[in-house]
């Protein structure tokens, strides 16, 4: 199917997530205090030494070639706090879906679940671009915006895919995706709210891109 933006056809949506599909607010007033419950030692200190992972990781990265890397988030919480190696995989995401949301609370963008809506109604083809880790999949779920509804070809997870955004091969990658399913890169609209990680690199594949800035369409 399509549809038409500023008069341009249109067959496939990519979303980004952050600031775009969820609103993301400050974390609970309270969350060194959850931390210190549930791990019995310092959520400062935590973060500190998944920062100093990061860093560690992102030089390495780079140094090897790769611009924009992305790391894995369970392997940075475990050189951050060696005793999270004895947890089980699914203990450890469990872990940190509660990390993630003692440092932020996300919630569906207003009007974000009916535009999507209207848009599968329509029969557009939906994907997401998103920097992200295991959790955002988590956070999506619980904001009532289910990963399910996306094609899962069409979705990128920087993740799964040890770089991001704004690296070219995000959209080279998606772009050979919707070629497989008939969608040529005019036809694909990108929507994002930042113009160096969505907009600009969206554009510069041939895509459309619409730089969003906080109001869906209702």
């Amino acid at each position: 199917m399509t549809r038409y933006f500023a008069g341009k056809p249109v067959q496939a949506v990519i979303c980004d997530v952050y600031h775009t599909l969820l609103e993301v607010r400050p974390g609970p007033a309270d969350a060194a205090e959850q931390w210190q419950a549930a791990r019995g030692s310092s959520l400062d200190a935590f973060d500190a030494a998944c920062r100093a992972a990061v860093a560690r990781e992102h030089a390495a990265r780079r140094a090897a070639g790769v611009p924009w890397p992305e790391v894995d988030w369970a392997a940075v919480a475990r050189q951050a706090d060696p005793a999270l190696a004895e947890l089980a995989p699914a203990e450890l995401q469990a872990l940190l879906q509660f990390h993630a949301g003692l440092q932020r609370r996300c919630r569906a963008m207003p009007g974000a679940a009916d535009f999507l809506a209207g848009l599968r109604q329509a029969g557009l083809a939906l994907g997401i671009a998103s920097n992200a880790q295991a959790y955002t999949l988590g956070e999506l779920d619980a904001a009532g915006l289910e990963v399910a509804g996306f094609a899962e070809d069409l979705c990128f997870w920087s993740f799964r895919q040890g770089f991001s955004k704004p690296d070219p091969d995000v959209f080279r990658h998606l772009s050979a995706r919707l070629a497989a399913r008939g969608i040529a890169p005019e036809a694909v609209l990108m929507i994002g709210d930042r113009w160096d990680n969505d907009v600009l690199p969206a554009r510069a594949a041939g895509w459309q891109a619409w730089h969003f800035q906080g109001q869906w369409p209702r």
